[in-house]
């Protein structure tokens, strides 16, 4: 547990989902064991979208919609979510819960590998949400930079991937993680941050030109993001 047992459970009954789609996508995801941010997290990216006045989002990885509800939720009508699936009956499904919750008009729903239906989309975006396969979040960082507003985020879930990232576990998602978490916090043009919250979430401030602060001065140094 990244979290105090006792204290998740105390959050988790604050921040318990009241409305009966979110209910309906929980319990789906319990009795499928399906990975889904929960209402903790859910909460988080409503927060942080709300904060930028995002009105354009683009998910890498959707599943079958329970993220896609909060940014839906957070952009408001006129907003755009764009979200992604391999699999067209998670995105039929998500399309199916954004239309019961009344959000579905903000939803462009992609069928495909994130990472490639990315390049079709210029942006800039407000918010690039990351969640695909773990090996692949190095990638993800590297198309979300390029592609996310000065003022906007890249918000990564599962960044400390069951305490993995802090071990000597060579698996190649672990190692991928730590490079994206280690990328993310030496980019010229980002500022992040690492909420431990369930399983870990990266907030990287999109900073205008190669302006961090906290970036080192000497040693070796970056390279700016290249589109692709």
């Amino acid at each position: 547990m990244i979290v105090n047992p006792d204290v998740e459970r105390y959050l988790s009954e604050l921040g318990a989902s009241e409305d009966p789609v979110l209910k309906d996508m929980e319990r789906a995801a319990a009795e499928r064991n399906f990975p889904i941010i929960g209402p903790l997290v859910g909460r988080l990216c409503w927060v942080l979208a709300q904060s930028i006045h995002a009105r354009d989002v683009f998910e890498m990885g959707s599943g079958f919609g329970y993220s896609t509800y909060w940014f839906a939720h957070a952009v408001g009508e006129g907003g755009r979510v764009v979200h992604t699936d391999g699999d067209a009956r998670r995105s039929a499904e998500a399309r199916a819960y954004l239309e019961k919750a009344g959000m579905a008009q903000r939803v462009t729903f992609e069928v495909g590998e994130a990472r490639e239906i990315i390049t079709r989309y210029p942006g800039p975006f407000d918010v690039v949400f990351i969640d695909v396969d773990k090996e692949g979040y190095p990638e993800a960082l590297e198309l979300a930079r390029v592609r996310v507003r000065p003022g906007g985020l890249i918000v990564a879930d599962d960044v400390l991937w069951a305490g993995r990232v802090a071990t000597d576990d060579q698996s190649p998602s672990t190692l991928a993680v730590q490079l994206y978490n280690k990328t993310a916090f030496k980019a010229p043009d980002l500022v992040t941050t690492i909420v431990p919250l369930r399983d870990g979430v990266a907030i990287s401030l999109k900073l205008e030109g190669n302006a961090n602060p906290f970036r080192r001065r000497r040693g070796n140094t970056l390279p700016p993001p290249t589109r692709k």
